[in-house]
């Protein structure tokens, strides 16, 4: 399982689930990080506490405590495979 935690800046990924309270999962998809959006993680901290991240072309910062209960798969790799990143929920199906 990769967190949004472990991600190395300059690596783009697709957030999987958000985990963590129920508040706190709301307050992150009013921010656009849901299941299926594309973020990229641009810098951590000194210390590694807050992560700057883009989403929906927005510039953002969480916490790592927060960025712990974002599970997310490799961008490249939902690309090479659509149907198994579909069917993990991965992406969002485009009509």
């Amino acid at each position: 399982m990769l967190t949004l935690e472990k991600v190395t800046p300059g690596v783009s990924v697709i957030v999987d689930k958000v985990g963590g309270a129920r508040a706190f999962r709301r307050r992150l998809m009013e921010l656009g990080i849901i299941p299926g959006t594309r973020v990229e993680v641009l810098r951590i901290a000194p210390f590694g506490d807050p992560l700057e991240l883009t989403a929906r072309g927005c510039n953002l910062s969480i916490r790592a405590a927060e960025a712990r209960e974002v599970e997310v798969v490799l961008a490249t790799a939902a690309e090479r495979s659509p149907a198994a990143a579909l069917a993990s929920g991965a992406l969002e199906s485009v009509s």
